[in-house]
């Protein structure tokens, strides 16, 4: 029997290289081709799947705009009036504050808005700032429109100045209760919008409104209460819901109602056209429907307008009659108007609105 051959030592080493030299591109290019038929058929996949751009990842928000919500991120949205310059975000889903989009939104400034949630509310209080109870906190209440507000914008002596709209900051809208900043408001959009628009339809019409001075925005529970129903302040005012504005068109900075009809005198007449502007803007707007209201106030502010967007068709202190801040309402027989239960009231109110005829002051 013939001897094994025994292999140098040497030799099987340089053999082993020469092998795997050889053997391992050959797995590899094994696997790379199974690997590239892999990607290649999670593709074609992929391509037969429907499209979730939901899921797609959104571009980079600058710097403090990311708080805010994706889903709201593009709502831009300057109203019907093309004049509101902010958005509230829904309330609690993204930290109180004012988050300014960097070059604004068509030229204009435009801010995103977070609201504190209700349930932040703690008794009247909300932080150090007394609200009050709401209607709804206390008793059951006769229709949606009077349901607790969702949240409360934060007002401070940093923001106030900030444009909500065209003619309106923050700080116009604030309760005027003698408090220190922060102070909380209500505010909706939609009154803005609704405004904006009156006063759009007043330019057109040949009145300036250069400057439109708020005499009452926000009002708290608390506000309301401590003056009673006699003020004028209604427990179930539509300025606790952040929905309503008691106003004076003050262009030549006087500090007064401006003579919107040019006859030379500054009265009830010039507060009738507003109304003619607000009738003009709800028929063309049915969604801004509400209330109206004119008062012949004989203070240093002269008549003003009521302006609300509760939803339903509301008058009172308009045609064939005056009513007064105080309360006090007259009847003028110069429009040569034939006395009917409504001007005897005082009031016309629609839906829900018309519990509040019950007494014309409970409609504002």
């Amino acid at each position: 029997m013939s001897p094994i051959s025994r292999v140098h030592a040497m030799g099987a080493a340089a053999l082993c290289l020469l092998l795997g030299a050889v053997a391992i591109p050959a797995f590899a290019r094994g696997d790379g081709r199974k690997a590239t038929a892999a990607k290649s058929k999670s593709t074609a996949v992929a391509a037969r799947l429907p499209r979730d751009d939901s899921r797609a990842e959104p571009p980079a928000a600058p710097d403090g705009l990311s708080v805010v919500p994706l889903a709201e991120r593009g709502d831009t949205s300057t109203g019907a009036s093309g004049r509101l310059r902010i958005h509230l975000l829904a309330a609690g889903s993204a930290p109180s504050g004012v988050y300014a989009i960097p070059n604004g939104v068509g030229g204009h400034p435009f801010a995103f808005i977070g609201v504190v949630p209700f349930a932040a509310k703690r008794g009247e209080f909300i932080d150090d700032y007394r609200m009050g109870f709401w209607p709804a906190e206390i008793h059951a209440v006769q229709s949606d429109a009077y349901e607790n507000p969702a949240g409360f914008v934060e007002v401070t002596a940093e923001n106030a100045s900030t444009p909500v709209s065209d003619h309106f900051t923050l700080g116009d809208f604030v309760t005027h209760d003698g408090a220190p900043f922060p102070k909380y408001i209500v505010l909706r959009e939609a009154l803005l919008d609704k405004v904006e628009l009156v006063l759009t339809d007043l330019e057109m019409h040949g009145v300036s409104t250069e400057h439109v001075r708020v005499l009452s925005g926000f009002r708290t529970p608390s506000y309301n209460f401590a003056l009673g129903d006699a003020s004028g302040r209604a427990r179930e005012s539509r300025h606790q819901y952040g929905d309503a504005v008691d106003m004076i068109i003050d262009s030549d900075g006087d500090g007064r109602m401006d003579d919107l009809n040019h006859d030379g005198r500054v009265d009830a007449g010039d507060v009738r056209v507003i109304e003619a502007a607000v009738d003009r803007v709800e028929l063309a707007h049915p969604e801004l429907a509400g209330g109206l209201g004119l008062y012949r106030e004989m203070g240093p502010s002269g008549p003003f307008a009521h302006i609300d967007v509760r939803g339903t068709r509301a008058r009172w202190g308009t045609a064939d009659q005056h009513v007064y801040a105080s309360g006090v309402s007259s009847y003028s027989a110069s429009y040569g108007r034939r006395e009917t239960s409504a001007s005897r009231s005082h009031c016309q109110a629609e839906g829900a609105s018309a519990v509040l005829c019950q007494g014309f002051r409970h409609t504002r």
